[in-house]
């Protein structure tokens, strides 16, 4: 595993982290088709301040579940747009270090290059983990796009000024489209076929809707024996700022 940088940061270092990260991007074609795609999704608990990560492995074209890990962690970075790399990144690479399977590519609930600096959550954990990654968000983050056909498989292209950042994606027929980006090492057909291919009766790719059942259940299961800590603080962020920022 890469380590690229501290988690430890302000505001302001967190964005120069984005915008030095960004230039490592690679687009790419992924040829052929992978045989393990994961999967993955971040819970946060209001009650104990934490973060519930889950990767789901399964395996192409049949689906199935390969592996499964996880990792709760303390809420260690607020919420902000734009920068949710900081508060999930972490407690996501904890459960990615719990696999023993690699897989050939990591879907994300989140953003790749449509983001503000164009080094959303897929972007920044494709580089640290140096794997081809996909951004699929269900809402947008920055952009605008004219409504996508109907059919499932249409889709138009995420602009931001000139630059078209991403593809707007009907995964089902007459359903709300996803928000689909290049994370690392794919490029944008490579990454609305993927997409498709691991998505079936729901909106949401299989990998991703899979790793949100488990985290919800993680909360479910673990928030009420882990407690609520002392103080709802972000002592990393607070450290480097100088100051305690609540949450």
């Amino acid at each position: 595993m890469r380590r690229l940088h501290p988690w430890r940061v302000s505001y302001a270092q967190a964005v120069a982290i984005q915008q030095r990260l960004k230039d490592r991007v690679r687009v790419e074609p992924f040829v052929g088709t992978p045989r393990l795609v994961a999967g993955t999704d971040v819970a946060y608990s209001a009650a104990t301040h934490r973060m519930y990560a889950a990767v789901v492995v399964l395996r192409l074209p049949t689906l199935e579940v390969v592996e499964r890990g996880h990792a709760v962690r303390l809420a260690r970075f607020p919420y902000i747009p734009g920068l949710f790399t900081f508060r999930e990144l972490p407690p996501l690479v904890a459960a990615f270090e719990r696999l023993r399977v690699a897989p050939d590519v990591v879907v994300f609930d989140g953003h790749g290059v449509a983001h503000p600096r164009r080094f959303g959550l897929a972007c920044h954990a494709g580089v640290l983990l140096d794997c081809p990654s996909i951004g699929c968000a269900k809402s947008r983050l920055v952009g605008a796009h004219q409504p996508p056909g109907a059919a499932r498989g249409a889709w138009v292209p995420l602009v931001d000024g000139d630059e078209a950042i991403g593809a707007v994606l009907r995964t089902r027929s007459g359903v709300k489209p996803v928000y689909v980006s290049v994370g690392h090492r794919v490029d944008l057909p490579s990454a609305i076929r993927i997409v498709l291919g691991t998505t079936t009766r729901y909106r949401v790719p299989e990998p991703i809707r899979l790793a949100h059942q488990m985290t919800r259940e993680l909360r479910r299961r673990l928030d009420g024996r882990l407690g609520a800590p002392a103080r709802r603080t972000y002592p990393d962020l607070a450290k480097a700022r100088g100051r305690a920022t609540r949450a």
